[in-house]
């Protein structure tokens, strides 16, 4: 059970945080992980110290994590010049990529780290779209993302709307009046708020037919909120140097509000009167309020947190529970994380254990953390992803990777889950991992049976993961040809022992008992 709860709020247990579960319990380990401090745990410190890149088509040679802190100022010196920009453009957003692996896979804040996980895929960009998301990727991650995960929606709603990578990704920052640009309210509409699931311009042609839209309270949206929102959001951009009617913009960067771009005429958007001429940013802080609030959303994204944390077919009981939470601490800076204790404190919750397929991200991750792999991750990482379909900040629609496992277990994505197994044990993969599959089993574990059991314990959780029959299959791999005795101890040289001992390991990791979480 230990292990199943961990693998849910986790990357995936490892020893320290199953004595810790067992030692305090759940509500008391959520209330720990709900509530992350700044400090991190040792040996994320030294991985991030010792960490250098190298990587010549980046232009990256020895250094270490240059970027991950830096300020908007420091990002926009490399994506203000041309020149720069080729030779070093990259970078940042590499430096992001090996940092979510180092917190994904050594950070005590679990927790968090799945949550930045999700909400990274909620509120997707692609660093393909636009070389300054990947410029400006450490502030997305760092100052939208990370400080938001866990807060109030509202709070992170407006952070996404006027970040840089949101900006480019979605194109408002070039938006202006006559016409603007939809892409972002089409998206901010669909995918950041009320869902598909509330757009009714298959039903309705006119906002007046909406149920609640002539209260000022309509219920679900058309086309025609999405293009008066766009209008709302029209001088939301950046500081990106352009040339506009009245000269150039700055070039710093950061978030700008340009007045001469914004459509200050009235806007009606979901029932709602927008009056004329309104204070700067108020159109678009208003939509904002309009969405964040409306209760269509709290359906739309309780719904994506059960799919996460519970099932792909979460039961709607769940559901309701997480959206009265959501309903109650709207103005809480708070919301998020009271919806997500909801969730994980649920008898659902418990009740599903084992049955969400992970991602190839999660695979991969949580292989590294139940082998106690020593890793030192480099680029080639993005490319192995990518060859199981995940594409770590670089999925190019806005919808982020489906998280169902009709999408993950294909014939095709699932022949490439296996081979990660084989691949990481038998290989130097890349050099980013060093296993000895000798050196874990303690001495006294000798024979066939003990080391199979040993290693389903510690991969699965329990030495009863296979049927006997099964067991008896990863037993044969060991047993020496030719020994009459029943279960003789091993006594085959070391590169022996250590590729068997590797290929019993990459079949326990194939199993469904471990592809699921």
């Amino acid at each position: 059970m230990l292990h199943k709860i961990l693998n849910r709020i986790s990357f995936g247990p490892t020893p320290a945080s199953l004595a810790k579960l067992n030692a305090i319990g759940l509500e008391a380990y959520l209330e720990e992980q709900l509530a992350p401090s700044e400090e991190e745990a040792p040996i994320l410190i030294k991985k991030k110290a010792a960490f250098r890149f190298n990587n010549k088509d980046i232009g990256a040679k020895d250094q270490g994590f240059n970027y991950i802190h830096a300020s908007i100022e420091q990002l926009w010196e490399i994506a203000k010049d041309e020149k720069t920009l080729a030779k070093k453009g990259r970078i940042p957003a590499a430096e992001v990529l090996i940092d979510t692996c180092f917190n994904a896979i050594y950070s005590q804040w679990q927790l968090r780290e799945i949550l930045v996980h999700f909400w990274h895929n909620h509120f997707n960009v692609s660093i393909n779209a636009d070389e300054r998301i990947a410029v400006t990727l450490p502030l997305y991650d760092r100052d939208v993302i990370r400080k938001n995960c866990l807060g109030n929606f509202r709070d992170f709603l407006e952070a996404v709307a006027k970040s840089q990578a949101m900006l480019f990704y979605l194109n408002n920052a070039s938006s202006r009046a006559s016409p603007a640009n939809e892409n972002f309210a089409r998206e901010l509409f669909e995918l950041h708020t009320l869902g598909e699931e509330n757009y009714w311009n298959h039903l309705y042609n006119k906002w007046r037919e909406v149920p609640g839209a002539t209260a000022g309270k309509a219920e679900g949206y058309i086309d025609e909120d999405i293009y008066e929102a766009a209008r709302a959001f029209t001088g939301w951009t950046v500081a990106d140097g352009a040339w506009t009617e009245g000269g150039e913009k700055p070039n710093t960067g950061a978030f700008l509000y340009l007045e001469a771009w914004h459509d200050n005429y009235q806007k009606r958007i979901l029932g709602v009167e927008f009056q004329s001429n309104q204070a700067p940013l108020a159109d678009g802080q208003k939509v904002l309020d309009l969405l964040a609030y409306h209760r269509g959303t709290a359906q739309f994204i309780c719904t994506k947190l059960c799919i996460k944390f519970i099932a792909d077919h979460p039961p709607q009981s769940i559901v309701d529970k997480a959206v009265k939470t959501w309903m109650q601490h709207q103005q809480s800076p708070e919301q998020i994380k009271q919806v997500v204790r909801t969730i994980l404190l649920s008898e659902e919750f418990k009740n599903s254990l084992g049955s969400k397929v992970k991602n190839p991200f999660e695979l991969l991750i949580s292989m590294i953390r139940a082998l106690e792999l020593d890793f030192s991750p480099n680029l080639n990482l993005q490319w192995m992803l990518q060859q199981m379909g995940y594409h770590l900040f670089t999925w190019s629609t806005p919808t982020g990777h489906p998280d169902k496992a009709t999408y993950w277990l294909n014939s095709s994505m699932l022949l490439k889950r296996w081979n990660l197994m084989p691949t990481i044990l038998f290989d130097d993969w890349h050099k980013m991992v060093r296993f000895d599959a000798d050196a874990l089993p303690p001495s006294t574990v000798k024979s066939s049976k003990e080391i199979v059991q040993f290693w389903l314990q510690k991969i699965l959780g329990t030495q009863h993961g296979f049927s006997p029959a099964h067991q008896q299959k990863l037993i044969d791999i060991l047993l020496v040809e030719n020994k009459t005795e029943d279960d003789p101890p091993l006594t085959y040289g070391k590169e022996d022992r250590a590729y068997r001992f590797a290929h019993v390991i990459s079949l326990i990791l194939m199993a469904p008992q471990f592809q699921y979480r």
